[in-house]
């Protein structure tokens, strides 16, 4: 056992994992949170994490806002479906329609994996479509407006489709983001004045005061490590998460919304990009609003620390199964650390110590 133990190590350094590096970030504060008033968005494979989160979760979040991506649990544990049904179908492998996704959902709840149906009383959608998408193609997301609109009201369900808009998130707050038509990194493009964190938000949460043209508040480094049931670089996460709090944000009471990135938009492969240019931070500040931004991370195999299999090369959250198959469950283990982040966030604060 110790030769095949030592026989591996060495593989490992011949291939040349990745070290898995410490996380120099503090602990993500407690701010107290109003867990009560709780919005979710994403885009591609973070569009997917959303809708996950939101259905598992339904009875804790009041709203969804999703970019280029399908309905939930599309994948179904397949790499496969993956790729054709819920990114490129064709005849033969098509995304679920909106009756097989309800009654995927009744079944799960039934089984309590998921919060029940019922949870989605009250709840608001929000939903971008991508005209030039040839990554998330349109029926895909026609599937999952088809779900909204089956399990909410005409009202609760937003629609926005941008003709012109390939694979990106859609802002304006990206001094350098790429054109509208362009699919390459970082995925964030310029589609003349339009705004998705603005309109996501203004449709999940109300109307908003305007954006702050230069937020002032606070963009947080955190570690993601003690929110994991696994060590993060087990689950494809990163060791560091981000958090923008405004100001007022610190005395409490202040809305949370959850941002995932997509795929190709970890810390790890386009720095910031995603957390300071997607939008969401100007919005935040004028509206008491934390955003919490999570943070996947690319895995090829084998790492250097780690046991497991994991292989997701391109840093994207889990919707297809390579954590296990609870993935798009409560149980979920990436879906389990989000909500561990925000029940923090909802703990008061720590009184400090008093001088005597």
């Amino acid at each position: 056992m110790l030769r095949r133990l030592v026989l591996l190590f060495n593989v490992l350094i011949a291939l040349g994992a990745p070290v898995a590096a410490a996380a120099d970030a503090p602990p993500l504060p407690a701010l107290a949170a109003d867990a009560g008033r709780l919005t979710v968005s994403g885009i591609s494979s973070g569009g997917y994490m959303a809708v996950q989160f939101h259905v598992a979760h339904s009875t804790l979040v009041d709203g969804v806002g999703v970019i280029a991506a399908g309905p939930y649990d599309c994948a179904r544990g397949s790499v496969t479906r993956a790729l054709t049904n819920c990114m490129a179908p064709e005849a033969g492998a098509l995304p679920p329609d909106p009756a097989s996704t309800l009654a995927r959902v009744e079944a799960e709840a039934q089984a309590g994996h998921i919060d029940p149906p019922a949870g989605f009383r009250g709840d608001r959608a929000w939903i971008l479509a991508l005209g030039a998408d040839a990554t998330v193609r349109r029926p895909v997301v026609d599937a999952l407006l088809g779900f909204y609109r089956r399990v909410l009201p005409p009202a609760a369900v937003g629609f926005v489709e941008v003709p012109d808009a390939a694979h990106g998130f859609v802002s304006i707050a990206d001094p350098q983001a790429n054109s509208c038509d362009t699919s390459e990194s970082p995925f964030i493009n310029r589609c003349g004045d339009i705004d998705a964190a603005g309109l996501l938000l203004a449709h999940l949460i109300g109307p908003l005061a305007p954006r702050s043209p230069a937020p002032d508040g606070e963009l947080l480094s955190f570690d993601q490590r003690p929110f994991a049931p696994l060590a993060p670089l087990d689950l494809s996460l990163a060791d560091r998460g981000y958090a923008y709090v405004p100001r007022v944000c610190r005395n409490g009471g202040c809305a949370v919304h959850i941002a995932f990135h997509g795929c190709r938009q970890t810390e790890t492969q386009i720095g910031r990009r995603f957390v300071e240019g997607a939008g969401y931070n100007a919005w935040a500040d004028a509206n008491r609003l934390i955003v919490l931004y999570p943070q996947a991370r690319p895995r090829s195999g084998f790492a250097w620390g780690s046991w497991r299999w994991v292989y997701n090369p391109r840093g994207c959250w889990d919707w297809w199964g390579y954590t296990g198959p609870a993935y798009a469950t409560r149980d979920g283990k990436q879906i389990a650390t989000v909500r561990a982040m925000i029940e923090r966030l909802a703990q008061p604060p720590t009184p400090a110590p008093v001088d005597r």
